[in-house]
């Protein structure tokens, strides 16, 4: 049976360098967890103080009622995936999967099941008389789970597991992984620096940067709301405008202001608010790519004062979307995702085009200076 995971006031310090600082969060049991962020955020040393390879120099690591900080990785009841898969190379996938519960003495026949049980999990029991050079990337990777999950531990810990895999395989291990999970009941915690792979497969994310969470929600929350401009830019693509508030509409009950007209790149554009916010007061808007909206100049010439304009400098095709950069007058370039639809077969604007470029109000996030 799962647990709950709680990482309390964790700090980590290498050669004099605070690699993590006062980390707390709660891994509920059953979920798939990610830990995300660039190289170097600290995401692959909390990993390795949740599976005890790693001592913290301050906090604590509780799998229900009980502090596993002392306990010895051997002993907990976690395992991991690694990156490179670790797997023997002079031993068959069935003996690869079978190590741990020799280990244990477990009983021959009952060996023999679990393995086969767990091959099957993972679409393998074809391969169990194979060694791992005979098979693919894709293949040793579900060797390499079956190895950690025959145990049932609590926890699986995964570390960058799909990064030695292409394109088209790592999206299919993404479903697999996800469906895996989901048949064992077993909580796993992901480290990836891959944000697609995160969004795909998390049911919430921990996004982190010099050591320090920025974020914890689910993939939408981090994307549609994200809570500083450095989850913003890093989860997903983002244009980020500076605006300037310049009048107010304030509501009939409270007084408070519930959207205001603002500047930006010399356009106005309307943008949901607090009370507080005043008129002069400057911000940053977020816009995603999606969230524009894309028209010729000359359509909307009777009011270009609600546009920024520009001109387009690149269209690419991608099936379902045509993505654009669009440099505007300031210099400053955007990307823009136009979608097809029933009614738009074919999207007419192109390379040169002069375009007027406007947002879906409400749509946007904004920032203050002391947000950002």
């Amino acid at each position: 049976m799962s647990q709950t995971l709680y990482i309390n006031s964790i700090s980590k310090s290498f050669d004099g360098k605070k690699v993590l600082d006062n980390i707390s969060f709660e891994v509920h049991p059953g979920e798939i967890l990610t830990l995300l962020g660039p190289s170097g955020c600290g995401k692959t040393t909390l990993l390795n103080i949740i599976s005890g390879i790693v001592v913290p120099d301050a906090g604590s690591v509780r799998l229900g009622t009980t502090n596993i900080t002392p306990i010895p990785p051997e002993k907990r009841s976690i395992n991991t995936v690694f990156q490179n898969y670790a797997l023997f190379p002079h031993m068959s996938v069935f003996n690869n999967v079978a190590f741990g519960l020799k280990v244990r003495r477990m009983p021959k026949d009952v060996i023999r099941d679990e393995v086969y049980n767990a091959l099957e999990l993972v679409h393998l029991s074809d391969k169990a008389h194979h060694k791992p050079h005979e098979l693919s990337g894709g293949q040793k990777q579900r060797v390499a789970m079956a190895r950690a999950f025959i145990n049932k531990p609590n926890i699986l810990l995964l570390d960058e597991p799909l990064s030695a895999l292409d394109a088209k395989l790592r999206a299919q291990m993404q479903t697999e992984i996800k469906q895996l999970q989901q048949r064992l009941g077993i909580t796993f915690i992901l480290v990836t620096h891959d944000q697609q792979e995160a969004m795909a497969l998390s049911s919430r994310i921990v996004v982190m940067s010099d050591g320090r969470i920025e974020q914890i929600g689910t993939p939408k929350e981090v994307y549609e709301t994200p809570q500083n401009l450095f989850t913003a830019t890093f989860i997903g693509n983002a244009n980020i405008f500076d605006a300037t508030i310049i009048s107010r509409t304030q509501t009939t009950n409270t007084g408070g202001a519930k959207s205001a007209t603002v500047l930006v790149e010399n356009a106005r554009g309307v943008i949901d608010i607090s009370g507080k916010d005043g008129v002069g007061e400057e911000c940053k808007i977020l816009l995603r790519p999606e969230d524009m909206r894309v028209f010729k100049r000359e359509d909307v010439a009777d009011d270009l004062g609600g546009y920024m304009l520009g001109t387009v400098t690149t269209k690419t095709y991608k099936g379902a979307t045509v993505e654009l950069d669009i440099e505007l007058e300031s210099g400053k370039t955007i990307a823009v995702s136009e979608f097809f639809d029933e009614e738009h077969e074919e999207l007419d604007e192109d390379v040169g085009d002069k375009v007027a470029v406007n947002w879906i109000s409400g749509w946007e996030v904004v920032y203050y200076p002391h947000e950002i």
